[in-house]
């Protein structure tokens, strides 16, 4: 077992009953059953921010904020968090910070979206922090008892969690679309009738022009295409007020069918992650001078511009232009479901493959849908185009966030710590700068950029596989495995932390 995480009993002559196994499994499930619905309802709202609270980028600013206040979040508020309330109630009540975000739906300013998601940003860095101490040292006690490595059971317990996790992308946005699209028929005739209109007018080219790559959107408006008209009001607060509830309910399950973590951590050794915030980002900087962080530097911003881009500017340009606000979460329920199946599938793949063929696999993936992006002009008639955009940019996006975030501890074998520190760092950096200047270029311009940073970032990626291939056969001591065939069986489930 990792010394990193040795259990010292109280009294070693009393070992856990065999019926602890299932406590421990029903703690693991409620944490997931937890996180599945706090999601449903965060991820439901988030995609829909960009269309329904696109007002001078109301909506964007405000996930620019939440990933912002996460990078800080992540680094100084864990430890003195957890050191205060414990694990099980830091997760409890790390949930209520997000629920300001839901409720300022009902009255969406600046002055109460932005402080609302800042608010998500602070709780997030602690929650995710706690889920993760708690399936560790849970993994510990049920090792104990079965006699399971522990390394397995850590790999049992986060694929049982995030495959509740992935889930949520699928519910939140079935909720959404489910409302929105009640009732639907009556915007459509307005739609038509507005259609008509334009005919005669000839302008009828100009709604199609404006969506897709040419969006714009310091112009975008419903008065330029019907399809960005936002939702009754009505709509949008019976969707916050189902997923406020969800907030709720998570809230209570974490605090009444959740264990608390004194059972099983009595005596427990600290470990790397009891760092303190200011030290944590000390040793963060310090990593920064190792030449292998540096490279795969801005593959790992681009992981964070990815996610915003799909989240934001496809939903914005491609979706609500093209099809209609109201089909965002189907869209999206797509790209979950893909997303999911390829997270679960690609750390097995790799064992087979190889890490190089799966890589180049997802670089030509993304490259063929930022192109198919560029010369896509959406319309509500091709509806099979949106999904097999959305669920194709799944499958890649997973593949990134498995191997590169698998990448950060095989590289760094002993400062892991630093190296995850620095991926969720430079990830939410991705994220923040993306939906910074969404509100200001036109979305041709942000795809070419996206372009850009993938190409810059699997250059980087490359240039560790060279070097590490050429430092394994400057090895004259005999042969020697890389570091990149070292953690073979921590490839699998390390990805679930990126949605951090």
């Amino acid at each position: 077992m990792d010394s990193r995480f040795q259990r010292v009993k109280s009294d070693e002559n009393e070992p856990y009953p065999p019926s602890e196994v299932w406590r421990i499994w029903k703690n693991v499930l409620a944490l997931g059953f937890a996180f599945m619905i706090l999601f449903t309802a965060f991820w439901g709202a988030s995609n829909l921010q960009s269309s329904i609270n696109a007002d001078e980028a109301l909506g964007t600013f405000t996930l620019a904020s939440i990933y912002a206040s996460l990078i800080l979040s992540n680094i100084f508020l864990p430890v003195i968090v957890i050191k205060w309330f414990g694990c099980k109630w830091t997760a409890s009540i790390s949930v209520i910070a997000y629920m300001p975000f839901i409720i300022a739906q009902f009255y969406p300013k600046f002055y109460t979206m932005i402080p609302a998601g800042l608010a998500v940003g602070f709780g997030g860095g602690p929650l995710w922090c706690a889920k993760c101490t708690y399936l560790t040292v849970a993994a510990e006690a049920y090792s104990q008892i079965t006699g399971i490595s522990s390394d397995v059971i850590v790999t049992r317990f986060f694929g049982v969690f995030f495959m509740f996790y992935q889930f949520s992308q699928v519910w939140g946005n079935l909720i959404s679309s489910a409302v929105l699209s009640n009732g639907a028929g009556e915007p459509a005739i307005e739609i038509i009738m507005n259609a008509t209109k334009e005919v005669m007018n000839g302008t009828i080219g100009n709604v199609v022009n404006v969506c897709g790559a040419n969006f714009e959107p310091s112009i975008a408006a419903a008065d330029a295409n019907p399809n960005l008209a936002p939702p009754p009001m009505s709509k949008i607060h019976l969707i916050a007020g189902i997923y406020l509830a969800c907030m709720i309910a998570a809230c209570l399950i974490i605090a009444f069918a959740v264990d608390s973590l004194s059972r099983y951590d009595k005596g427990r050794t600290g470990s790397g992650s009891g760092l303190s915030g200011t030290k944590l980002l000390a040793v963060t900087m310090k990593q920064l001078a190792n030449p292998y962080q540096l490279l795969i530097l801005p593959i790992t911003m681009f992981i964070g511009a990815e996610q915003a881009f799909i989240a934001a500017d496809f939903n914005a340009s491609f979706v609500s232009c093209g099809w209609g606000i109201s089909n965002i979460g189907f869209v999206m329920i797509c790209f979950g479901i893909c997303n999911a199946i390829s997270a679960l599938f690609t750390g097995s793949i790799v064992k087979i493959t190889g890490r190089s063929p799966v890589i180049a696999f997802a670089l030509a993936l993304h490259v063929a849908l930022i192109v198919v992006l560029l010369v896509w002009q959406p319309e509500e008639r091709n509806k099979y185009m949106y999904f097999l955009v959305a669920g194709l940019w799944g499958v890649a996006d997973a593949v990134w966030l498995v191997q590169i975030n698998s990448l950060s501890g095989i590289l760094f074998p002993g400062k892991e710590e630093a190296a995850y520190s620095n991926f969720r760092l430079w990830e939410a950096t991705g994220s923040v700068i993306t939906y910074a200047y969404s509100p200001y270029l036109n979305t041709r311009i942000k795809i070419y950029l996206l372009l850009g940073l993938l190409f810059v970032g699997v250059s980087g990626y490359t240039a560790v596989e060279f070097l590490e291939l050429k430092t394994k056969h400057e090895k004259i001591d005999g042969p020697v495995k890389g570091k990149f065939e070292l953690v073979q069986a921590k490839e699998g489930f390390k990805s679930g932390e990126i949605a951090e």
